[in-house]
């Protein structure tokens, strides 16, 4: 399994609307919400192999109330 971040702007007042959509579809093992350019951080594992990009645009960035999304590719690095 692969590790990847999503940080997820929403539209104004729909952040709860969206992580519950999120959560509905069992695309993310962690959502949190956070302060500051994003609303929300997602964390999600993909099996190796697997387009994160396909994966972020045909799962994530199809819920309704997202805005922007930020992708964050994580690695071992130690």
């Amino acid at each position: 399994m692969v590790p990847f971040f999503v940080q997820i702007k929403c539209q104004l007042g729909k952040s709860y609307e969206v992580a519950n959509r999120l959560a509905d579809a069992e695309v993310a093992s962690e959502i949190y919400s956070t302060a500051g350019e994003f609303d929300l951080l997602v964390k999600v594992y993909v099996d190796t192999g697997v387009d994160i990009g396909h994966f972020v645009n045909e799962k994530i960035q199809i819920i309704p109330g997202i805005q922007d999304t930020r992708t964050i590719i994580t690695f071992k690095a130690f």
